[in-house]
């Protein structure tokens, strides 16, 4: 028996299945439209998400892929709808979420023409994504599907692009599943050296005052488990990077918060006074590290890495461990010795007992005035059980949320880190909750960034997405007013907001909501929308000038921390 012969846009359609899609977000249009044609076909194996903005569909993705631990899939259109779809690529190449972005193309015997809504996207692309490539032939498409989901999906995870030529959408082709495990010149896993683990060990036995900063990589790696191992084996305290928030649970004895510029004291002044500073699946981000050249100097650094790429970009490490820390972790476990840091654990308590003094107490029990920002966090955290998976836009909402959501579950964390993208929240939110279906997904947001994407409100009453929103109202935006109000004399310029009814806007899209300003409401109106099946809308007047503290002002050294203007 032959092959069978298919269109090239059914051909698409099968190899997505054949790669276990099951959830796609997107926007169709004319270059796309053969593909959005196979797509009723298939609407009982594929459930497609119809966003309102094509950035929407990419950050939904994100939020799909984030939670699930699955690769994030989404289609748009030639022209702007590629050009759209930017930001969120971006957004997830810096962040290392696992996508496939299909984006239409005109045909190629017009590439080159300026064709309408031609544009050269693998050009656009090939900066901000693990791998960029045009399908001209309708014969490419299994092997191009099979290569993007194999690269987007292993090694440091990361966003591919498959631009589809129109002509190849439509021309008949053979078809057979295609399957990659190998690539000539790509190693996503790299082979572990014995050596450097066995240095790694032997560093961390002799050390008296060890101190582990975790990230994303140990949530990526599905290697939670591991890192506790190694933890709790080695009595090591841990800082924890903003995307690395629950790779470890927040109640952990051996948790001692979050790193970096809005981070917890204690962890950011420890970095510069351990002796061993093993750092496990992140990247020594700026925001983390503040001024390079006083960052941890007294410190022998290892480095657990899967991308040989980070390996002394920022920080030179003594030793570096190479490879998927879902296996370098135990390896380094079984040589290291059992032991008992308590004098150096307890050397944390002062920063915590200065922090909790001079801004947790305040931020989270006020006693008077307007509703803080951290009271809210705190509430809603307070009646998940810590359950819930958090979604932020970007911000002081952010900022907020991470320094007070609590975690017992992991992948419970998806906020926008490396490009710190404001529209970020709500679409990603959306693929949240059809990533984790079975888990309360709450998003906090302030005014600006909510409006940035606020269509995907569109999103939500077509899906019926049950996604928990919390804004956080302080018409202002509010980080950059923070910065204009340290470091600019408060010349507040073009930061002040005139915002719309969003209870009305709530109400078009028949979400429920609720608005309240007084803190006697707050504990009743988060049941209200904890109860609510689907969707809410829970907008919170807050504080209109508070400031994130503690804060290690930018390019500074990280271990000295403002607590007030």
């Amino acid at each position: 028996m032959g092959k069978e012969i298919i269109k090239g846009s059914e051909a698409l359609m099968r190899s997505l299945i054949h790669e276990g899609v099951d959830c796609i977000f997107g926007y169709p249009g004319g270059a796309i439209m053969p593909v959005y044609d196979s797509l009723m076909d298939h609407t009982d194996t594929l459930h497609h998400i119809l966003v309102r903005h094509e950035q929407g569909a990419v950050h939904a993705a994100q939020g799909y892929a984030r939670t699930s631990g699955r690769v994030g899939t989404c289609i748009v259109t030639s022209g702007p709808g590629a050009t759209n779809a930017i930001t969120g690529i971006g957004d997830a190449m810096l962040d290392s979420t696992p996508l496939v972005v299909i984006t239409g193309q005109v045909a190629s015997s017009l590439l080159g023409s300026d064709a309408f809504q031609e544009i050269d996207v693998v050009s656009i692309t090939q900066p901000i994504s693990k791998w960029s490539y045009q399908i001209r032939h309708a014969s490419d498409i299994a092997w191009a599907v099979a290569r993007a989901f194999y690269i987007a999906g292993t090694g440091r995870p990361g966003p591919v692009v498959l631009d589809f030529a129109k002509n190849a959408q439509i021309e008949m082709t053979e078809y057979e599943p295609f399957n990659i495990e190998f690539i000539r010149g790509y190693n996503p896993w790299p082979s572990i050296s014995e050596e450097s683990v066995q240095e790694a060990a032997k560093i961390i036995n002799a050390a008296r005052k060890p101190f582990a900063v975790v990230g994303q990589g140990v949530e990526l790696a599905g290697a939670n488990a591991e890192l506790l191992a190694l933890i709790e084996k080695a009595d090591i305290p841990v800082g924890r990077t903003l995307l690395g928030l629950s790779a470890l649970p927040s109640g952990h004895p051996l948790n001692k918060g979050m790193l970096g510029m809005h981070g917890n004291l204690g962890p950011n002044v420890k970095t510069n006074e351990c002796d061993v500073l093993i750092a496990i699946g992140m990247r020594f981000d700026d925001r983390v590290t503040g001024d390079l050249k006083t960052y941890a100097k007294q410190a022998k650094v290892i480095h657990f890495d899967i991308d040989p790429a980070e390996i002394g970009k920022n920080v030179k490490p003594t030793v570096a461990v190479i490879g998927n820390c879902k296996l370098t972790l135990p390896a380094v476990t079984a040589l290291v010795e059992k032991n008992n840091h308590r004098e150096w654990i307890d050397s944390f308590i002062p920063s915590e007992v200065k922090e909790h003094d001079l801004v947790i107490h305040s931020e989270l029990y006020p006693e008077q005035g307007p509703i803080t920002m951290g009271e809210v966090v705190s509430k809603v955290t307070e009646a998940t059980r810590d359950h819930a998976v958090l979604v932020t836009d970007v911000g002081q909402n952010q900022m907020i949320a991470a320094r007070y959501f609590r975690f017992t579950e992991p992948r419970s964390v998806v906020t926008s880190g490396g490009l710190g993208t404001m529209g970020f929240g709500l679409p990603a939110a959306i693929g949240a909750t059809f990533g984790a279906p079975d888990r309360t997904v709450c998003l906090f947001c302030g005014d600006g960034g909510l409006q940035m994407t606020i269509q995907e409100l569109g999103t939500i009453l077509e899906s019926g997405a049950p996604v928990k929103i919390i804004l956080l109202n302080n018409s202002y935006l509010g980080m950059v007013r923070q910065w204009q109000e340290l470091f600019f004399n408060k010349r507040y310029s073009c930061t002040p907001m005139i915002n719309p009814d969003f209870g009305k806007i709530a109400e078009a899209y028949n979400i429920p909501s609720r608005r309240l300003h007084l803190r006697e409401e707050l504990e009743d109106a988060i049941r209200e929308m904890l109860t609510t099946d689907g969707p809410f809308l829970l907008e919170v007047g807050v504080v209109k000038e508070s400031n994130v503290f503690p804060m290690a002002p930018a390019g500074q050294d990280v271990s000295v921390m403002m607590f007030d203007c």
